[in-house]
């Protein structure tokens, strides 16, 4: 029975041309994440990662068609499909593989080097492989990713310096705020950016006045702890914004947590909003005294050693081509493998009709004989082919068509 085609395709939209507000859009939830791969299931794709950051949402997996991958996406979000026309890139075959290496290495990052998205991809690919979605081509994919970014942290300084949005954020107070020391500051919001914020504010502001607060209390008393901050109660909320001087969002809401509403103070006070979607409204810039800053904005704001940085991209690139190329590799060996199996498959029945035929004719014949002269003379054609096909990449497909030809072999379908 023929197989009908998948291939392997990469379906996203980043912020090289999505602003935050389009993002949001198709920003997925755990949740919503969760059904992704429910549906997914139902649909018979049998691989499939999902990444939703603040920087991109992306689908990586096996599909006869990248729109069942982006229907899924636009089923789950609050996006259409129009939009995600308008904005969005769909990658196949190698391609897509080479967008996941770009993507894992931090060279596709908002803020060059930056590598969060590798722990983030470590985590879909254990939720994927948790769901029975991950199959041992993408599994084997973003292992060499990681390898490779690896190499890259290890063997490059594309990552030397902060390179985080979190440290974006910091970095921008402190060049814009006289006095960082004294001011009072609220980090609303305890995920991983609302942490990474956390730690590099108290690392470089020497700041003693930092307030956090979380839906979930006690998240925020565990990072508290680490670096002995006040924590409040989300219903202080109204209370510790119009009490302080900077206000830092980093909350995971699907929509926005902090409006004009809530400030009644007339002094100077800044936020930052590091969410996707948008958790502040931007009615807040209504008010003459408030200064609202997008994640977006502190991306453009570029630090010192970014041009360093930028430097160390041809040997990051270099890398990527070597560990790609072990992983195409070992792709291109796949695609005759069926071939080969078959080849033996059909010597083996040749070998049993002979033998067979022999066993009828000669009084003595020797079975175990037979079979071992048979199997080793099976083993060395087959490797000659296998040798053939592995040496000769460049006219592969045509050799194996010649082959399936002259042994009237089976029709198979194999798709990257």
């Amino acid at each position: 029975m023929q197989h009908k085609s998948t291939f392997f395709y990469a379906i996203g939209l980043s912020y090289k041309k999505a602003d935050a507000e389009v993002r949001g859009h198709f920003s997925l939830s755990d949740t919503a994440k969760e059904d992704v791969l429910k549906q997914a299931k139902s649909n018979g794709i049998e691989s499939l990662v999902v990444i939703s950051t603040c920087n991109r949402t992306e689908l990586y997996g096996f599909a006869e068609h990248p729109y069942q991958l982006i229907h899924l996406l636009c089923e789950n979000t609050k996006g259409t499909v129009e939009e995600f026309q308008e904005v969005a890139y769909v990658y196949k075959a190698k391609e897509a593989i080479s967008h996941m290496f770009r993507v894992g290495s931090g060279l596709d990052s908002q803020i060059l080097g930056d590598f969060e998205i590798i722990s983030q991809l470590k985590s879909a690919a254990r939720q994927s492989k948790k769901a029975n979605l991950l199959n041992s081509f993408s599994e084997r994919l973003i292992n060499a990713v990681i390898q490779a970014s690896k190499r890259i942290k290890n063997e490059t300084e594309l990552s030397s310096g902060a390179t985080s949005v979190s440290f974006a954020a910091v970095q921008y107070i402190m060049n814009t705020v006289e006095g960082i020391s004294d001011k009072n500051i609220l980090l609303f919001g305890t995920g991983k950016i609302g942490r990474n914020t956390c730690e590099n504010l108290v690392k470089h502001t020497k700041n003693s006045h930092i307030t956090l607060i979380n839906r979930t209390k006690t998240k925020a008393e565990e990072v508290a702890g680490k670096f002995n901050l006040i924590v409040k109660d989300f219903e202080s909320l109204e209370e510790e914004v119009n009490a302080a001087d900077i206000v830092i969002v980093a909350t995971g809401a699907q929509n926005p947590t902090v409006q004009k509403a809530l400030i009644s103070t007339n002094k100077p006070l800044l936020f930052l909003d590091l969410s996707i979607p948008k958790n502040v409204n931007e009615d807040v810039n209504d008010l003459r005294n408030v200064t609202l800053v997008h994640m977006d904005d502190l991306a453009k704001i570029t630090d010192n050693t970014l041009e360093k940085r930028k430097t160390f991209i041809p040997t990051a690139k270099k890398i990527i081509d070597e560990v790609m190329g072990e992983f195409n590799g070992w792709l291109d060996t796949l695609k005759f493998v069926p071939t080969i199996q078959a080849i033996k498959h059909k010597l083996s029945v040749l070998t049993t009709t002979e033998i067979n035929t022999q066993r009828k004719k000669i009084s003595d014949f020797n079975e175990d004989q037979a079979e071992l002269i048979s199997n080793n003379l099976i083993q060395k054609i087959t490797n000659h082919f296998a040798h053939h096909l592995k040496e000769d990449q460049h006219t592969s497909d045509e050799s194996i068509e010649l082959i399936k030809k002259i042994f009237q072999l089976e029709e198979t379908t194999e798709n990257v």
